[in-house]
């Protein structure tokens, strides 16, 4: 091949749509015949080498050979809960009998966000870490980036997995790669003005934050070197088409999202249209459950995903309940035949409540919130238990321009309600605070507080 042909492909491969076309658009009955294969083979391996899953097996005689199609997985293998995990790492730290291979061979160790007070250990092989970093890399490439890009993370780097398995993506895809670590928020501002990134990487609330502080600084980020955001670790650009709007806006950048369980894989990159994200079903397993038949619910139905990694072969997760509430679909505009979440995550089988016989989803409310502009980045979401009911508070913040107009603070919070009303057909508590009272986070934002008695939360939180 000549030198102008070498040219012309590598032109063509940088403006394809795809990372990967093969796979991507693989036909479905190709994906399900190796979706079969694949768990099939990692029965196996779990019951051959993981103590903690032949002792699961073992004490309802599963046998690997038991499992002949999809159904049969679906059916047969025992779910398994996040919940588990940890007991069995706290009776015996690091990681218990979940380890399916010897100790040696774990090159990173990192831990959920353990927001519930209980972090989960999650040790990975190298070989786990290529393949957890390549699913970034399917989102990345269809937003627009390429290896010429080079990343910022505005992340302290810590043992949280979630950016770390973004640092692994940039890595697999070439791009250079600069820390923000140990810097404030003014610092990540300075640091982004003075290397010339082209991508951010943070939370979407953070992106946020830091565009405040840096209209604070007289700072224009719509001007910075910054040509994309991408973001995890919470609802983002895609579940909340108002905070995509902000985000772009702020940075004058095209923002992009995806939906990864820690433990489990950066499992399902953003659809470039904007409007969900696609499991990475080279990676990734799910189906969707009714969380309370325990019954699989049909395309277009709201469900609870329970996936099964392929990714990890160092602390496998087999029908693992996620506990996040997904609206499934097949097929795609954009071209991927892989699943697509609709809106990302809907909510979560904890996080739904039932209000007066309506069920109210997390992402549903945020949504409504962030149509109303006198209203800051900053609020949440409190759940109660009141006469033997589920009550959801929206604790809100108007913006900081309104801090002396408190007769103003009243009437946001009607229309807020109103708003709701119309649109969920609930009327829901809504009350302010004085602005900038509300906690700011790096990581993950808390918007749930959930002050239900214990055993009204249908989840460990993670």
């Amino acid at each position: 091949m000549t030198s102008a042909q070498l040219s012309t492909l590598g032109k063509a491969s940088r403006e394809s749509k795809f990372w990967n076309q093969y796979t991507e658009t693989m036909p479905r009955d190709k994906i399900d015949a190796l979706h079969l294969h694949r768990l099939q083979g990692l029965v196996h391996y779990v019951y051959e080498r993981s103590p903690f899953y032949r002792k699961k097996f073992d004490s309802i005689g599963l046998k690997p050979e038991d499992i002949r199609t999809l159904e049969d997985y679906k059916r047969k293998v025992p779910l398994s809960d996040k919940s588990e995990f940890i007991d069995l790492q706290l009776a015996d730290p690091p990681y218990g009998p979940t380890l399916a291979l010897p100790l040696e061979f774990v090159a990173h160790h990192a831990e959920t966000s353990g927001t519930s007070g209980k972090p989960l250990s999650l040790p990975f092989s190298m070989y786990d870490t290529v393949r957890y970093g390549e699913s970034w890399v399917y989102g990345f490439w269809g937003l627009g980036i390429r290896p010429s890009d080079s990343f910022y993370f505005a992340f302290g780097w810590g043992n949280f997995a979630g950016f770390w398995s973004a640092y692994w993506g940039a890595r697999r895809l070439g791009c250079r790669v600069i820390s923000g670590g140990g810097l404030d928020t003014k610092g990540h501002i300075n640091a982004i003005m003075r290397l010339r990134p082209t991508v951010l990487i943070s939370t979407p609330t953070f992106a946020l934050r830091m565009a405040t502080v840096a209209a604070e600084m007289g700072v224009d980020l719509a001007s910075s070197s910054v040509k994309y955001t991408y973001h995890a670790g919470e609802p983002g650009p895609t579940a909340l088409p108002a905070m995509r709007e902000a985000i772009e806006k702020a940075w004058g950048a095209k923002a992009g999202e995806l939906l990864g369980v820690a433990e489990v894989d950066a499992m399902a990159p953003g659809c470039p249209n904007g409007d969900g994200v696609h499991l990475n079903e080279m990676n990734c397993f799910a189906w969707s459950m009714d969380p309370d038949t325990g019954a699989e619910v049909a395309d277009g139905q709201i469900g609870e995903n329970i996936v099964t990694g392929f990714a990890s072969t160092t602390q496998p997760l087999l029908n693992y309940r996620t506990h996040d509430l997904v609206r499934r679909r097949s097929g795609c505009s954009c071209g991927r035949t892989w699943t697509k979440f609709e809106g990302t995550v809907l909510g979560r089988t904890d996080f739904m409540v039932t209000v007066r016989g309506t069920n109210v989803y997390q992402t549903a409310v945020e949504n409504l919130i962030g149509q109303l502009p006198e209203i800051s980045n900053s609020y949440e979401l409190v759940l109660t238990r009141e006469e033997d009911n589920d009550v959801m508070t929206v604790r809100f913040e108007p913006v900081k321009a309104l801090a002396d107009r408190r007769d103003a603070w009243d009437d946001i919070a009607k229309r807020l309600s109103d708003r709701i009303h119309a649109a969920l057909h609930v009327r829901l508590r809504t009350v302010s605070v004085p602005p900038e009272s509300l906690p700011r986070y790096e990581l993950k934002t808390k918007r749930i507080i959930d002050e239900r008695p214990k055993g009204f939360r249908r989840a460990l939180d993670r």
